[in-house]
């Protein structure tokens, strides 16, 4: 599924790829490159879990970087059965140096840039340059999405507050 008129960049119309996520629905699976190249499926690595799943265009942009860097601040507060995973089309070289960098180390960064499916299945993936758009999600313990929210410009950061909130009552459901 290709759509067209939900995002801009440069001033033009991009083609995103995928459904949109809605809340109630069965987080769709996944598989992505953890930072030392492993597959990995995401879901059942955090199976019983409440995960809040990032998508981001690239961890070496200002907005990205802030973003990632916020939820690691917040993860120390947050209670342990809560994973937070940043998601992005970068290589998982590159994010490996991001996070040693950076100092992050509470988020589990991801790489879609092999087959992009996790871009293609929560609607995130921007087809002309082959990068997520920035959005947000929320999913429970027994795989259903809580929270979702896409973003309406790639420099838009997230509700943090709307996302942790969510992440919470989610978490004591």
């Amino acid at each position: 599924m290709e759509r067209n008129g939900l995002l801009q960049l440069a001033g033009q119309d991009v083609t995103i790829v995928g459904p949109d996520i809605t809340v109630g629905q069965q987080a769709p699976e996944f598989s992505l490159r953890a930072n030392d190249w492993s597959v990995v499926d995401v879901l059942k690595a955090t199976e019983g879990k409440v995960r809040i799943i990032a998508a981001v265009p690239s961890l070496n942009t200002s907005v990205c970087d802030a973003e990632a860097k916020r939820f690691n601040e917040e993860a120390a507060s947050l209670d342990p059965d809560i994973a937070i995973v940043t998601v992005s089309t970068d290589l998982p070289y590159a994010l490996n140096n991001w996070c040693a960098a950076s100092g992050v180390d509470r988020v589990t960064t991801y790489s879609d840039a092999y087959d992009t499916n996790f871009g293609q299945s929560y609607g995130a993936l921007i087809k002309e340059r082959r990068i997520l758009r920035r959005a947000v999600f929320v999913v429970d313990r027994s795989g259903k999405v809580t929270y979702a929210d896409y973003m309406k410009a790639l420099g838009d950061q997230p509700d943090y507050a709307a996302v942790l909130e969510a992440a919470k009552a989610a978490l004591a459901s």
